[in-house]
């Protein structure tokens, strides 16, 4: 059996916190077939529709960054390659229904090869926009925009390691407000859920920064528990990050 109909991961919260004034083009082919249940998503913008950003530098470089030609074009590549693979896995299904057991099995052949190809062009996309977002990063933060949340979760687990390392008492992720899709919270959930539970985290938002989820390395503060962090991020209206 090959996966088939699971929903294709997009970059974090895109569509609903995209500034009304700037255009947005949205990749097609979002719905179609992702390894492992990741959950569509789009590209993480700020929203702050009141009052300006803490760190505006942050804010104006990753709209720039998440609109910068290299970086849409390798998405859009990408979902044309999971749109291939979707149908390869279909057709090789209806293949197997009917009896072609070779048939069946070219196809899913495809059906790989276009994953891997998605899988490839996601990661050089996820790679510069991680390098970019972060050239003026300060030690012990990283932004995450424009990440998938799989990949966000890549990212700071290897900043967790470097930053216990050092002897870091805490990591600042920036990971940015407006996650205001159906259950947005639940894709957001997992990931930390899954950070705080491998390296015994304990995490809070900054009071002083919507946009930044302070971790605790050293395992001190009371912290708050992942349905805390999580629905403070899909209903607070501030420009926040993962």
């Amino acid at each position: 059996g090959q996966p088939h109909g699971q929903s294709n991961g997009q970059p974090h919260a895109q569509s609903h916190a995209q500034p009304h004034s700037k255009p947005h083009v949205q990749p097609h082919g979002q719905s179609h077939s992702q390894p492992h249940g990741q959950s569509q998503q789009q590209p993480q913008q700020p929203q702050h529709p009141s009052s300006p950003p803490p760190k505006p530098h942050y804010q104006d470089q990753n709209q720039a960054n998440q609109h910068d030609a290299h970086y849409t074009g390798l998405r859009a590549q990408a979902n044309t390659e999971g749109d291939a693979m979707a149908r390869a896995y279909e057709q090789s299904h209806e293949a197997y229904a009917r009896g072609d057991g070779a048939g069946a099995k070219q196809l899913s052949n495809e059906g790989h090869a276009h994953k891997d190809k998605m899988e490839s062009l996601n990661k050089q996309a996820s790679d510069w926009i991680f390098v970019e977002n972060n050239k003026d990063s300060k030690p012990g933060e990283i932004d995450l925009h424009g990440l998938y949340v799989k990949e966000a979760i890549s990212h700071t687990d290897q900043a967790i390691v470097q930053a216990k390392q050092r002897g870091d008492a805490d990591i600042h992720l920036i990971v940015g407000k407006g996650i205001h899709s159906q259950g947005g919270h639940a894709k957001i959930k997992p990931a930390i859920e899954e950070l705080m539970q491998k390296h015994q985290l304990v995490a809070e938002l900054d009071p002083h920064n919507a946009g930044v989820l302070i971790v605790r390395l050293d395992g001190q503060g009371q912290g708050m528990n992942p349905d805390e962090v999580s629905r403070r991020l899909d209903s607070n209206q501030d420009c926040v990050i993962m």
